[in-house]
């Protein structure tokens, strides 16, 4: 993994974003002591594993949709 400071990350962000989308791990050094204050890694391209039901595992199905609510209602009477 390479390091680098602020500066030097500012100063090359393009070079960077590059080196991050061909596979390459940056971490980002601040301070005298260049102590490590971030890591830019490049993001999987696999699916994330679906959550498991626990004891219903194959026996029972959940689908949420990403604009779900409930209504204070809903949420008093459970």
């Amino acid at each position: 993994m390479k390091k680098m400071s602020v500066g030097e990350f500012k100063t090359n962000f393009s070079e960077v974003i590059e080196k991050v989308k061909a596979g390459e791990k940056i971490a980002v050094t601040f301070g005298k002591k260049k102590q490590v204050i971030g890591y830019f890694i490049p993001e999987s391209g696999q699916e994330k594993p679906k959550r498991k039901l626990g004891i219903l595992e194959g026996k029972a199905t959940a689908v949420f949709s990403d604009d779900f609510k409930m209504t204070e209602e809903e949420f008093i009477n459970l």
